[in-house]
């Protein structure tokens, strides 16, 4: 009888590896067929812009194949990559590297939606809300359990993807503008992997557990310092993203001034580069499509280090050099003059003005409720006993547990600073997308240098951040204080704030923060925190370090 039961428990390893595959198979052909889909939609899409700027144009040169290979070629360079450009007049092969960003975007999109939606692959998965989602633990189908890892989905996208987008970029290589093999060999890959990853963490709520193990690899004292004791990396990446934001939209705000004020100059260049509506409209696309890189050159220039155009021709606020010979292109007529700066010029140090004073003030407000804002859709502030939400207050008993303090003065510091840190992070890989090569000799840089305008945003948000968080936390905790000491003032049993002596000093224990509840699963978890939410609050440190004896409670 024993040996009947084993036999019927065991099952084969075949079976076992088939089972396996079926539960987690419409994961991996969700991902795989989404993948494949988002890279056919992508080189369709530029394939049909193309073909009709061909067929508009009043002088064809070339054949239709000809056609598609420029646009194989442009949706390879949508991706990052380089292309070469084989038919010049001195025979050397030229390379062209400026990545119009505006093309970035469908690329990114698309893949970012065929992650998301792989993870749910349509009616009939009821997929959990609760902390198993969020920590990407899997999704139940309505008729019995069919674990969907995220992992599976992602892995599927980028192979479904990279499926489409390797016989393409064959096929792009034997037309006379060719992608740089290296190039997209790195390129191509890194963007579709960062989007698809992108899409299934937000699938799944965008849990922390990425996040956290992401981190295990820095030092316990450095994940302290970041993390512990109240979410500070969230601030920082919340405020840097909010000043690379304010970088990017105040440098557009300067190739508008600019392109207004040579304006006669724009439309000239316009006008001459081209002959027919199909010519201008290609140009004005053209155009279209550079304008975010413009748009990063411009902050750049606001930065101090400007921007290069060529070898030995840098245009910034304090000078620029004699520009080499440039075609007669829109965006390029809006460079300012060579010469020395005048004050209209240095007039561009608004904008990363503006860029530390917005992180400064994000990590202010963050560290004014003591980091219980970060990663939350609300943050209720509980004074003289009522807990406001919007506009709506509602009766709320005062509680010890759970409460939030403000930052002191050395968190918030530490928080701007590393904010500026980050900042500086994203404009150097912003600067760096939006510039490189036009050709060889003079046309081999254009664009700003990464590590300069990276390391400008670092100094500018610094030098402006910091005290600004530091004067801002001041600010809005001196606000909460007399609000909070004008409810307890006004309490119908007649007890007034501070120490009783009725003089309008408010006590500091009657501010408490409440977090909206949130669970995430992964290796930080210490378990449940009260929360206004009745949920569970988040750590992003282990409980206990790997081969450290448990902590007294």
């Amino acid at each position: 009888m024993a040996g009947v039961i084993q036999t019927t428990v065991r099952r084969a390893p075949l079976s076992l590896l088939r089972t396996r595959w079926h539960e987690r198979a419409p994961g991996m052909a969700a991902g795989l067929l989404g993948g494949a889909f988002a890279a056919a939609l992508g080189v369709a899409g530029v394939a049909v812009l193309v073909t009709l700027l061909w067929i508009s144009s009043p002088y064809p040169v070339r054949g239709p194949g000809d056609a598609l290979h420029v646009a194989a070629a442009l949706w390879v360079l949508a991706h990052g990559a380089e292309l070469i450009r084989t038919d010049t007049l001195s025979g050397v092969p030229a390379p062209v590297g400026v990545t119009p960003l505006l093309l970035l975007v469908p690329p990114v999109w698309l893949v970012h939606r065929a992650a998301r939606d792989a993870t749910d692959p349509g009616d009939g998965v009821g997929v959990a809300v609760g902390a198993g989602a969020r920590a990407g633990v899997g999704v139940r189908r309505d008729d019995g359990p069919h674990p969907l890892s995220a992992r599976l989905a992602w892995a599927g996208v980028v192979v479904g993807y990279l499926a489409v987008a390797t016989p393409v970029g064959l096929y792009a290589a034997g037309g006379e503008l060719r992608p740089s093999p290296g190039r997209t060999a790195v390129c191509l890959p890194l963007v579709v992997m960062a989007a698809a990853g992108a899409g299934a963490w937000t699938a799944f709520g965008r849990p922390g557990g990425p996040v956290g193990r992401a981190l295990r690899v820095l030092p316990r004292s450095l994940r302290e310092l970041l993390v512990e004791p109240d979410a500070r990396l969230g601030a920082a990446t919340r405020a840097a993203a909010a000043g690379a934001a304010v970088f990017v939209g105040g440098g557009a705000l300067l190739l508008a001034v600019s392109l207004v004020w040579h304006g006669d100059s724009v439309r000239g260049a316009f006008l001459r580069l081209s002959e027919g509506w199909s010519g201008q409209f290609a140009v004005l696309l053209l155009c279209v499509t550079l304008v975010p890189n413009a748009a990063v050159w411009a902050a750049a220039y606001g930065l101090g280090p400007g921007f290069v155009l060529g070898a030995g021709h840098v245009v910034g606020p304090m000078a620029s050099a004699p520009a080499p010979l440039l075609p007669p292109f829109p965006l390029l007529a809006a460079v300012p003059e060579a010469g020395p700066g005048t004050p209209l010029h240095w007039a561009a140090g608004v904008v990363p003005l503006a860029a530390g004073a917005t992180v400064g003030w994000f990590t202010a407000r963050v560290a004014a409720v003591g980091g219980g804002a970060v990663g939350f859709a609300t943050t209720q502030f509980v004074t003289a006993g009522f807990a406001t939400t919007g506009t709506r207050k509602e009766a709320a008993p005062e509680r010890d547990e759970g409460a939030v303090e403000p930052w002191d003065v050395r968190r918030t510091v530490v928080a701007a600073w590393v904010a500026a840190l980050l900042s500086g992070v994203l404009v150097a890989l912003l600067a760096a997308w939006a510039g490189g090569p036009l050709g060889g000799a003079g046309l081999a840089r254009f664009g700003p240098v990464w590590w300069q305008a990276g390391g400008a945003a670092v100094a500018w948000v610094a030098v402006v951040g910091v005290p600004v968080a530091v004067v801002g936390r001041w600010w809005l905790c001196r606000r909460a204080g007399k609000a909070a000491g004008a409810g307890a003032g006004a309490a119908p049993d007649g007890a007034s704030a501070g120490d009783g002596s009725g003089q309008g000093r408010w006590d500091w224990t009657r501010l408490r923060v409440r977090v909206p509840s949130v669970s995430v699963g992964g290796w930080w978890r210490r378990g449940p925190v009260p929360s206004s939410g009745g949920g569970e609050a988040y750590d992003l440190l282990p409980a206990d370090a790997p081969g450290e004896p448990p902590r007294a409670p």
